[in-house]
């Protein structure tokens, strides 16, 4: 019994390996052929792929010349009351010149003001003027008033990205571990 499955096995064997067909030089130039197709495609894919980058990137830099030169025309106005509306801070500032926008900053996940603001002019020369009010009285508060600044990326922590920012500090204390005596009231203290 054993040695007609094992016959049957072998036959079977023998009739696949006549199915397939036999390895010809012919079979290798049209994988060949394939394959530098293929590759051809693939340069004219990463062609198109650069063209894009350049012209993001070109957007990009007209986009960040359109910032610094609204930037520029801009002023930062802190310790605004939180009650103030973008009317009032225009009103205070109108003075000044010509006014093309106010922005209250708000907490976006309270929606309250965040107490300070910015104020584009319609001409850069008129930031100057608009830094005499600094200190200036508005609602009972004195406004901090300053130059905008334009924020570049990359370069908030002045080394650029990857800053330290590892599970324990650099002197071994646990994340979120601040020192110090706690005071009473922490917990179970047996004595």
């Amino acid at each position: 019994m054993e040695q007609q499955q094992h016959e049957q096995e072998q036959d079977h064997q023998q009739q696949e390996q006549q199915q397939q067909p036999p390895v010809e030089g012919g079979d290798d130039e049209e994988e060949i052929a394939a394959m530098k197709k293929r590759v051809a495609e693939m340069e004219s894919e990463a062609a198109k792929l650069r063209e894009m980058q350049a012209t993001l990137d070109q957007q990009n830099e007209n986009l960040r010349e359109d910032k610094e030169e609204i930037d520029a025309r801009s002023i930062f106005v802190g310790n605004v009351d939180y009650g103030a509306s973008p009317e009032e801070i225009q009103a205070h500032f109108q003075s000044c010149g010509s006014i093309n926008r106010v922005t209250i900053l708000l907490d976006k996940f309270s929606g309250q003001p965040k107490g300070y603001a910015y104020v584009e002019f319609a001409e850069p020369s008129l930031v100057a003027q608009a830094l005499v009010l600094n200190e200036s009285v508005f609602r009972g508060r004195n406004l901090k008033v300053v130059p905008k600044r334009t924020n570049l990326p990359g370069m908030t922590r002045g080394r650029g990205r990857g800053a330290f920012r590892g599970g324990r500090g650099f002197r071994g204390a646990p994340r979120g571990y601040r020192g110090g005596y706690r005071g009473r009231g922490r917990g179970y203290a047996p004595y």
